[in-house]
């Protein structure tokens, strides 16, 4: 909910969200006729959604492991506090094996999630994420499995039910 007590999304943004992420192909017409709503309303939700940073894209979800990049690793980072956190993320958004960067709070003052082509290719990303200009120390946790896989579905229904109680 918003502070003034209005949920950011209802039960048909759910259901249209819910519907494009398990089809992401699904074109609005299409998506109109399977939630029995007028094109014009799916539209509508769509651009409102997107307009509120609900919705921030369409592209396809990929498997990094599928074109040879079947490590994955969590990089805990120490970084010099007198350069901040912006100038260390720049850098470590041009190595591409970089997935995700987190200012985060405890131990670290950033986490990479980072993939690479083996464990051996790994310390090759590590050392590129070290020699970063800010970066003081690393420790990194090499993830053996993936237990739950990124989802949004379960949190989309959550929210258009508002808060549990």
């Amino acid at each position: 909910m918003t502070s003034s007590g209005h949920r950011l999304i209802d039960g048909l943004d759910a259901a249209l969200v819910e519907l494009l992420a398990a089809e992401p192909r699904v074109g609005v017409l299409e998506a109109s006729r399977r939630l029995g709503i007028a094109r014009g309303t799916v539209q509508a939700r769509l651009d409102r959604m997107r307009n509120r940073g609900v919705i921030t894209g369409y592209g396809p979800d990929v498997d990094p492991a599928a074109f040879g990049y079947g490590v994955t690793a969590f990089i805990t980072l120490e970084i010099r506090q007198a350069g901040g956190h912006d100038p260390v993320a720049e850098r470590l958004a041009e190595i591409p094996e970089v997935l995700e960067v987190h200012t985060i709070t405890g131990a670290g003052d950033m986490l990479c999630r980072v993939v690479a082509r083996s464990n051996a290719d790994l310390q090759r990303v590590l050392d590129a994420i070290v020699a970063a200009e800010g970066v003081v120390r690393a420790s990194t946790a090499i993830s053996l499995a993936t237990q739950v896989r990124y989802r949004i579905r379960p949190l989309v229904r959550a929210a258009a039910c508002g808060p549990a109680g």
